[in-house]
This record gives C-alpha cells, sequence and structure tokens, in this order.
C-alpha cells in the first residue's frame, strides 16, 4: 500500500520562483508617488498612513511593501524566458488600485492575474505574464515532486494501484524527467482551462500541476516501459502533440477510461431494444464518453404495433426519453453533461418531425434540445434534389433493409419500394432540402454526412453497412447489435513542425505521428471499456484518429494565406505526411503483434489506400516523399495493426490549451472574447500583433478599429495587401476553400473530419449551393455545425468610438459583398464538444 504524504497542508516553496507575494493597498493619490523610481528602487518597505496589512498563508500578517509586487512581476517576466512588452509596473499599479487591508495573498495573486488578463489586449505577453502569476501560485499549493503528488492522489483514490506502485518504485527516476519549468510556457487562457477542468483535485483542491498531468497520461499509457513513457512525456510537454480530453482526464485513474466516442445503433425496434440500447448510452456518458446512435430502424409514427394492436408513437416520444438521460447522466460524475448525436436517414417519415426537435421556438414538449442531430444522407436523395423529383418516405418496419444498403444496392431496394407502392409519404425531395436547411438556419444542425461516401471510403467496408457518425463528425465506423464502435484521438499540433529554414520538417512530423499511433494502439489495450460490446469492437478492428490543431497558424507563420494555392498544396503534404506516418506504424505494428482481426477482405488486404478509394479528381498529385508502393507490399504481406488511422477531430479545448487556431479551421477573428468554464478571456491573433509592431502600426488606434470591424485587419491604413490577405478570417473567404481544402486533405483522411461551415449570414441558397459543392467534391462529413457571425459582440462595448469616427470603419471586409464573404448574421452557439476535443 502506499502512504500519504504531508504537501498538501504543508505547501512547498514555489519552483525556482524566489520571491513572495505580498501587495500594498494605496489610495489612488499616491499610487504614483509611491511607483515612482526612487521607491521602486528601494528595498526598504513603503509607510502607509493607515498601515495596510497582508495575509500570508500561513495566517501570519505582514505589511505590504509595493517594491515586492513590482519585483515579483519584474521576475516572473523574465522567468523562464524574457515576455517583450510587458511593464511590471503598470500591472503593479493596476494591482494596487484594486487592494485592501488584510486582503490574502492567494487573492492578490488572483487580482495580478486579473489585471494582467486583461492588459493582454494590449499585447498578448501580458497573457502570458498573467499565467505565469497563477502557475507560480499554483505551484505554493502543491507538492514539488510528482511522485509525492502521486501518493497524496492516490491516497484519496483517484490514481490506481498501478500506476502508485510504478511510481514508488521509480520515484527518483520518474521525479527527474518531469520539468516544472514548462508550466510557465502556457497562455492565461490555456492554463485556466488546464486549472478548471483537466487538473485532478484533491479533497484540498487542484493537487496536480501541468506536468503533473502530463506525466500521468504518459505512465497511464505505457505503464512499467519507461522509456515510452518519458518519450511521451517530453512531447506533450513540449506541445508537438496532445491526446483527448477524456485520455488526460483519466489516464492514470482507477477507471482510465480514455476513449473519445462511442457509436452505437438501436439494439431493436421493440420496447426492449430501445431501452437496452439506453441503458448502453447511460454506461458510456457516465464515463465520460461521447455518444453517436442511429435510429434508422425505429418504426414512424402511427405504424401497427402487432403485440399490443395500437399505433406506433415514432420517434419523437423515444428521442425525448434520450434527451431526458443526457441531462441526467452527465459525463464523468458532474465534469459535462451528456452529449448524444442522433443519426436518421432522410427516407424516414418522422424525419419532419425530427428537424424541429432542436429549433430555439415552440412548445417545449415537442423539443428535444439537448440532443445532437444528424442526417446519413445518400446518393439518391441529393440526386433527386438536384433533378427537383418527388421523394418516398418509408417506415423501416414495412420496408426494411434501407439502412443495411448503401450505393447501388440501396438504390434498388428504394425503386423497388417505389414501385410496390409501400411509401406512407411522397413530397418534393427539395422541399425535405429546404426544410433541412431552414433547422440548420435556425439551430445549427442538423449534421450532414454523405451516406455513400462514407461507406464506398471506408477501410470497414468488409463489415457491413456503416450507419453513423459520432457527436463530432469524424468518426466513421461499423456498428451491430452486438458491436458498438468506439475511438481512441489524438492531434498533432501543427506549428511546432515549422522549422528555421521555412519550411514544414516533414521528418520530425513522422517520427511525432509514428509515436502517437503507438500510444493510441496502446490505449486499445490498456482502456477501461464501459460495457462489453465496446471492448468486442476495440479489439476486433482496433480504430484510432489521429487529428490536428493549428493548421491557421502554419499558414500565419510561413506568410501565406489560407486561401492561396501554397496554403492548399502544403495543406495536401502535411496529411499525406501524417498518413504515411500513421499506416507505417501500423504495418510495423501488425508485423510484430499481427493484423486486426477483421483485415481480410478490407481495402487495405488488396492494397488500396484512402487515395485510392476516391474516384474524385485529385488537385494535386501523390507526392515523390514517400514511398506508397513499398509500403502497399508490406501492407499486403503483413496487414495493418489498426483498421482506420486519421480522423481530423474539433480540437476546442486543447487548442485553447497550446494555443493554436482549432484543427484546421481558418481563424474566425484576430480579436475576441472566448467565453468559457474558466471566465472570459481576450484572444488576439499574435501574429498580426508581431507584424503590426514591426509595421510601426500596433496602437491604440489600431486595436480600436480592428475592434469595431469584427476583428478584420481590412480597414487598417498602412497594412500591406499581402498581409490583409494573410490575416483574413473565415468571414472573409469562400467556402469553396474550406471545400476545396476538406477534399485535398480528405483523399488522407481514412475517417472523416469535423467540418464546420463558416457563413454570415446563411440563407437557403447559400447552404444548398455549399452542401452540392461539397457532395460533388466527394467529402464524407459535408456539415458539422453552421456557424454564423454574432448579432453583437460584447467586446464592442469596449470600443471608443471616437477613434472609430476619426479613422472610419471602411476597407475591404466593409465593401465585400454576400457572394465574397458569406454574408453577416446571426450567431449560433455551439455547445463544446470536449469528447473530442484533441
Amino acid at each position: 500500500m502506499i502512504g500519504t504524504t504531508g504537501c498538501a497542508t504543508q505547501p512547498p516553496k514555489p519552483h525556482s520562483l524566489p520571491t513572495k507575494n505580498l501587495k500594498i493597498v494605496t489610495p489612488f493619490d499616491i499610487i504614483d508617488i509611491m511607483t515612482s523610481e526612487k521607491n521602486l528602487s528601494s528595498s526598504a518597505p513603503i509607510s502607509l498612513t493607515p498601515t495596510m496589512m497582508v495575509k500570508k498563508r500561513s495566517g501570519r500578517l505582514e505589511e505590504v511593501n509595493l517594491n515586492k509586487i513590482t519585483k515579483r512581476v519584474s521576475i516572473l517576466s523574465q522567468y523562464p524566458t524574457l515576455l517583450q512588452y510587458v511593464d511590471p509596473i503598470v500591472v503593479s499599479k493596476k494591482v494596487v488600485a484594486g487592494l485592501y487591508d488584510g486582503v490574502t495573498t492567494a487573492a492578490l495573486d488572483e487580482l495580478a492575474v486579473e489585471t494582467a488578463t486583461h492588459l493582454s489586449i494590449q499585447h498578448y505577453n501580458y497573457s502570458y505574464l498573467a499565467a505565469r502569476i497563477a502557475v507560480s501560485n499554483l505551484h505554493k499549493v502543491t507538492c514539488p515532486k510528482f511522485s509525492e503528488t502521486v501518493e497524496l492522489l492516490f491516497a484519496e483514490h483517484a490514481l490506481s494501484e498501478e500506476l502508485a506502485l510504478v511510481v514508488k518504485e521509480h520515484a527518483d527516476r520518474i521525479d527527474a524527467e518531469v520539468d516544472y519549468d514548462k508550466d510557465f510556457v502556457f497562455d492565461i487562457f490555456g492554463f485556466k482551462t488546464l486549472e478548471k477542468s483537466y487538473l485532478l483535485r484533491s479533497s484540498s483542491g487542484v493537487a496536480e500541476r501541468p506536468q503533473d498531468m502530463y506525466m500521468r497520461v504518459a505512465l497511464g499509457i505505457h505503464g512499467e516501459d519507461l522509456d515510452s513513457a518519458f518519450s511521451t512525456y517530453k512531447m506533450l510537454s513540449d506541445g508537438l502533440f496532445t491526446h483527448a480530453t477524456p485520455t488526460l482526464f483519466n489516464a492514470g485513474t482507477r477507471q482510465p477510461q480514455m476513449s473519445s466516442c462511442f457509436l452505437l445503433q438501436m439494439q431493436a425496434d421493440s420496447i426492449e431494444g430501445i431501452f437496452e440500447t439506453a441503458k448502453q448510452c447511460a454506461l458510456i456518458s457516465k464515463s465520460a464518453g461521447g455518444i453517436g446512435l442511429s435510429v434508422h430502424n425505429i418504426r414512424a409514427t402511427g405504424t401497427k404495433i402487432s403485440g399490443t394492436n395500437g399505433r406506433s408513437n415514432g420517434l419523437v416520444p423515444m428521442l425525448q426519453v434520450f434527451n431526458n438521460l443526457a441531462r441526467y447522466v452527465d459525463q464523468g460524475g458532474g465534469k459535462r453533461k451528456g452529449a448524444i448525436a442522433i443519426y436518421l436517414e432522410p427516407w424516414h417519415p418522422d424525419i419532419i418531425d425530427v428537424l424541429e426537435l432542436r429549433k430555439p421556438g415552440g412548445k417545449e414538449e415537442m423539443r428535444a434540445r439537448d440532443l445532437f442531430f444528424g442526417l446519413w444522407t445518400n446518393d439518391l436523395f441529393m440526386q433527386r434534389v438536384k433533378n427537383d423529383e418527388d421523394w418516398s418516405l418509408f417506415c423501416p418496419h414495412v420496408c426494411k433493409g434501407l439502412d443495411e444498403t448503401h450505393g447501388k444496392a440501396f438504390e434498388q431496394l428504394y425503386c423497388a419500394y417505389e414501385r410496390e407502392g409501400k411509401a406512407i409519404r411522397v413530397i418534393k425531395a427539395q422541399l425535405l432540402f429546404h426544410k433541412i436547411i431552414e433547422s440548420q438556419i435556425e439551430s445549427g444542425t442538423p449534421y450532414i454526412l454523405f451516406k455513400d461516401a462514407c461507406n464506398k471510403k471506408s477501410n470497414q467496408q468488409n463489415l457491413g453497412a456503416i450507419k453513423s457518425s459520432n457527436l463530432c463528425t469524424e468518426i466513421i465506423e461499423f456498428t451491430s447489435p452486438d458491436e458498438i464502435a468506439v475511438c481512441n484521438l489524438a492531434s498533432i499540433a501543427l506549428p511546432k513542425f515549422v522549422g528555421d529554414d521555412g519550411r514544414i520538417d516533414h521528418e520530425m512530423l513522422f517520427d511525432v505521428v509514428y509515436k502517437v499511433t503507438v500510444n493510441l494502439n496502446k490505449i486499445i489495450d490498456r482502456n477501461h471499456y464501459p460495457i462489453e460490446e465496446a471492448r468486442r469492437s476495440n479489439f476486433r478492428h482496433r480504430p484510432i484518429g489521429i487529428g490536428v490543431q493549428g493548421l491557421a497558424d502554419v499558414f500565419f507563420k510561413l506568410r501565406i494565406a489560407y486561401d492561396s494555392k501554397e496554403a492548399a498544396e502544403l495543406n495536401s503534404h502535411i496529411f499525406e505526411t501524417i498518413y504515411f506516418a500513421a499506416m507505417t506504424c501500423s504495418v510495423d505494428l501488425a508485423q510484430k503483434d499481427g493484423a486486426y482481426e477483421t483485415f481480410a477482405g478490407s481495402p487495405l488486404s488488396k492494397g488500396f489506400f484512402q487515395f485510392d478509394l476516391w474516384e474524385e479528381e485529385a488537385r494535386f498529385p501523390i507526392s515523390a516523399r514517400h514511398d506508397w508502393e513499398s509500403l502497399r507490399i508490406r501492407v499486403v504481406n503483413h496487414g495493418a495493426r489498426n483498421s482506420l488511422l486519421l480522423a481530423p477531430m474539433p480540437t476546442a479545448s486543447t487548442a485553447q490549451i497550446l494555443g493554436n487556431v482549432e484543427a484546421f479551421e481558418p481563424q474566425t477573428s484576430n480579436i475576441f472574447v472566448r467565453r468559457v468554464l474558466s471566465g472570459e478571456f481576450p484572444v488576439i491573433n499574435r501574429y498580426l500583433v508581431d507584424t503590426l509592431v514591426a509595421a510601426g502600426l500596433w496602437n491604440h488606434d489600431t486595436r480600436q478599429l480592428i475592434i469595431a470591424n469584427d476583428g478584420s485587419v481590412q480597414c487598417v491604413e498602412g497594412l500591406s495587401d499581402n498581409d490583409k490577405a494573410i490575416f483574413k478570417n473565415a468571414w472573409e473567404m469562400s467556402m469553396r476553400t474550406v471545400v476545396d481544402l476538406a477534399a485535398d486533405r480528405g483523399r488522407f483522411i481514412c475517417q472523416s473530419a469535423s467540418l464546420n461551415v463558416f457563413m454570415a449570414k446563411p440563407t437557403v441558397r447559400k447552404l444548398s449551393s455549399y452542401l452540392f459543392y461539397a457532395w460533388e467534391k466527394g467529402l464524407k462529413t459535408g456539415s458539422y455545425y453552421i456557424r454564423a457571425r454574432p448579432a453583437a459582440d460584447a467586446i464592442k462595448f469596449t470600443v471608443d468610438t471616437s477613434v472609430v469616427e476619426k479613422v472610419g470603419k471602411k476597407g475591404k471586409y466593409n465593401n465585400m459583398d454576400d457572394t465574397e464573404r458569406g454574408g453577416e448574421a446571426v450567431c449560433h452557439s455551439k455547445s463544446e464538444c470536449l469528447s473530442c476535443g484533441a
């Protein structure tokens, strides 16, 4: 048994920071006197009348001293690296103005953090200073060694005995690997995200430091294989990649449920089948898993029930049961709400009622707003919409097999049912399509996925028809009544692979992706599965999902526009390297441990890579950088260890932590406020700030103008046309660009990718055009959320109108019409999916 440690009750000294957090409270009229150069250079306490006192953590009162405040802020401004454009005196003065007699040192630290955070609108380095203050405060109240933290958390039943024993046996060696200086590299948004949601807590508060979390995750994945654990720790702590949120939450704990996504189908069209499925969803949600559920096989409203001689109530009342389940069985015991995405094919007679369920208006009893909805859309429907033809709706209880087929087989069966007169209702295909888009405009959903592309381009097509995706539309895996699909995720932080020569380091990218593949494959074996059907599926098919974050940051660093040809080609080459590295690793693992169980009959077993399954014409040829033909021979001869490899997911939380633009998306604004569980934080494009500083344009007036113009820089006089192109936001570029890049990278993505649609003012015409373009380009996911512009932005309430009137709200952005930038309109707030956050 592992013993406890006393570090929680006797806080250690801050790691490498020789300062105490002492503060001065002064009247406003003497602040300037106190912050004079003479006083700042004096080491003697400044005497005030009346004397102001600060309460230390030990309970002792001590007279406050401005010198110590400024000295502490100054040290943190330089440690562990110098933060330019940060003025410690400005921070100290603002902190002093908010103090009071008897304030605690902890409260002073929080005030200093808030002060520096507020100043980050002037320069992003203030955000890093705020995080350093917060981190140094955390270091004061947590254990100075990883092994002591593990002892504490194990004693409170938070960690597994396996992890505790490994750490106890190798404490000195493991402690030596943990570099707490790396805790000081986060900005405040990233650190607060970690502190609020990720770092494990003891009974007395947050117990982990960020580096503790990374080492816990590494050991939770690799166990006694310390060399692999240390390699993973170093990559995580260097910000080269991150595992998904459930892995960061749960690795090394007593129930290490590290998987992100679970895909289910209704067990059967019966009371027993429905409630058995509900039980499965509850158990998965309890273990912090996101859920995708297909309901195509549930009979329509009014269909006869033989057992009772009654009539079915249809999908809506049943879905409200799952809506309440999602609200009641939250993920991980209060960490976040349950999250379930419902998938339905457009031939189901209840489709129109389902489209109403998430709309903001209407009677509450006819809504299910805690669920998410996706359409599993077939090619025949899209073709009939295009041709303005009729569309027939069939009850799956009467017309069986439509959800089990795709492509030509589906079309033949569907048309046969039409000829037999079995349709419950016939409507115009365009009418239904318009109702789908109207729902997207009002609620941001349903998601649109193209069933035939998902099936024809899947390496799991030999298993049977794939019936749904997950909560975030990037996982495309086979399900059955006795198999619940599972996926483990991680994302590569692409900006880290931009070399000093201004190029992507493909060799380094290959090496990191290779190791990430090893990690995700190990998670399959070490994972805790909430239900047996999930374990069975994951062990048989061994899928993993590797994504990215910070593609837009790469383009910023290389100074190329997101919608340029150079960016498109680089996007293709990056994903080719990722796919090649993951596939190489999977073949190496298969050579060692054997191919995954259902490899035989798959496209890979026949030598077909993902790009071989695309019929659409490619804009860029396969590069000569990688030897695909030799790898093809190896795959056929030895198999692959994993059926699926790439699945670029949303990376909202983990991108916040690492300070990157989410996933592969364009940035939505150069300046904005992000509201999350841990508070509100101003976020500013640091690459733009550096560019404006270099050009001598970064000042109060420029900031006010950018804010007034919704984060656009097209209005900034003196900024070059090239820079304006580089720093365009998502609303200022055509969605065709986003689709084209998605198709280019899609040839190397064997699952799918979460693809948000950015339209400032979505209309039926615009969304129709977009969805048809995405379908014709061969995408699997046509749309995740429809993201529209907010009608009002809180940050604008701080705009200096005199500056805007003086300079003028003008520029290319304001003169662009809807076809250039997508218009301007109301925002649909989207619930952030932490399950897939990698």
